[in-house]
């Protein structure tokens, strides 16, 4: 298998678009897309900026948590830090940097790209970005001013064992904490370690920005 194994991007004749919905966020695109066999048929998926998540890990191996309600899903789920990509073409670092800091008054010293993934390549484009990130302390200042679903976070610290336990026995799902604690994991029991994860300003081509 080796290095066949990678994904590759691909674009098909898109017929002719519309946007039927436009929200403050995100969107709705309907596609009419050209088939292999010459077909057309039709493609509906939300159009998204893109994301960035945080798993911080703290000097006892530990991950910074938070738990929001989620309305589309009907839970109160455990998450990392995270939130969108606001601006076109934003640095994701950046963008990581200000969401610790919003949602967890901290900031960190030293930055991994832990992995990138879409969250659900059939019917939206949003990609995510998660960062490694160490050397925790309180950020200085005062506590940003949360607001909606944020004003009723519950922050924890949590063994990042026990956060594998509960993906594992299905008590976890939220998509950026399941990869991240999983990829973390995995980095953790690799030859190289996470010293051998990529810098984190490593290129994203799903996202692209200037450094």
């Amino acid at each position: 298998m080796g290095n066949d194994i990678v994904d590759t991007p691909e674009s098909w004749e898109v017929v002719a678009s519309r946007t039927p919905f436009e929200g403050a966020k995100t969107a709705v695109k309907s596609d009419q897309v050209r088939m292999p066999d010459s077909s057309v048929v039709r493609r509906d998926y939300q159009v998204h900026p893109g994301s960035v998540c945080v798993l911080a890990l703290d000097e006892e191996q530990r991950v910074l948590v938070l738990k929001q309600f989620r309305h589309p899903v009907r839970h109160r789920l455990w998450e990392l830090p995270a939130g969108l990509l606001d601006v076109p073409g934003e640095n994701p670092l950046h963008a990581a940097q200000r969401e610790l800091y919003e949602e967890a008054h901290a900031k960190a010293g030293v930055w991994r790209v832990l992995a990138d993934f879409f969250t659900s390549p059939g019917g939206s484009d949003e990609a995510v970005r998660i960062f490694l990130a160490r050397d925790l302390a309180e950020a200085e200042g005062e506590r940003y001013e949360v607001s909606e679903e944020e004003a009723d976070m519950e922050i924890a610290r949590v063994p990042l064992a026990d956060l594998v336990r509960g993906v594992l026995a299905g008590e976890l799902h939220n998509p950026g904490l399941v990869t991240g604690v999983l990829a973390l994991a995995a980095a953790l029991a690799s030859e190289g370690g996470i010293e051998a994860l990529r810098p984190a300003l490593a290129p994203w081509p799903a996202r692209p920005y200037e450094a």
